[in-house]
C-alpha cells in the first residue's frame, strides 16, 4: 500500500506498507505530483510499516518520475519519518543531512504524536 493524502493546505500525509507493484506506485506518485502542487513551506509526515523492497516494475517507474520528485522537494521545508524499521530512519536522517532546505527528523512507529507535534511547531 502507498497512499497520500492532503490533511492541510501546507501537508501531505505518506503512508507506505509492504511491497509495492508498478501500478501502485505510478498511482501513488502521480497523487504525490498532483497533491503538492500548490504547497509551499509544506510539511510531510511519512509513515512506513513493515518495508519490504518495492518489484523491479515498481523501482523502474519510481526512476522515471526523480525528476518531478526532486522537482517538488523543495515545496517541502519539514519531513517526519516514522517507521518501525531501523535503517529506514537511519537513511532518512542521512538524507535530511545532504537535502538543502528539507529538514528531516525521525521518529518510531509508536511517536506519531510526536512527530505531528515536531511538525507542527
Amino acid at each position: 500500500m502507498f497512499k497520500v493524502t492532503k490533511p492541510a493546505d501546507d501537508r501531505l500525509d505518506i503512508e507506505l506498507e509492504g511491497t509495492l507493484e508498478a501500478e501502485t506506485m505510478r498511482a501513488a506518485l502521480d497523487e504525490l505530483v498532483n497533491l503538492s502542487q500548490d504547497i509551499n513551506e509544506g510539511r510531510m509526515l511519512y509513515t512506513i510499516r513493515g518495508f519490504s523492497m518495492p518489484t523491479l516494475g515498481a523501482l523502474g517507474v519510481e526512476f522515471g518520475y526523480l525528476p518531478k520528485l526532486f522537482g517538488l522537494l523543495g515545496r517541502f521545508d519539514k519531513c517526519a519519518v516514522c517507521s518501525d524499521t531501523a535503517w529506514l530512519r537511519t537513511a532518512a536522517e542521512v538524507e535530511g543531512a545532504v537535502i538543502p532546505g528539507l529538514e528531516i527528523k525521525t521518529f518510531e512507529l509508536d511517536q506519531v504524536e510526536a512527530a505531528e507535534g515536531w511538525l507542527a511547531a
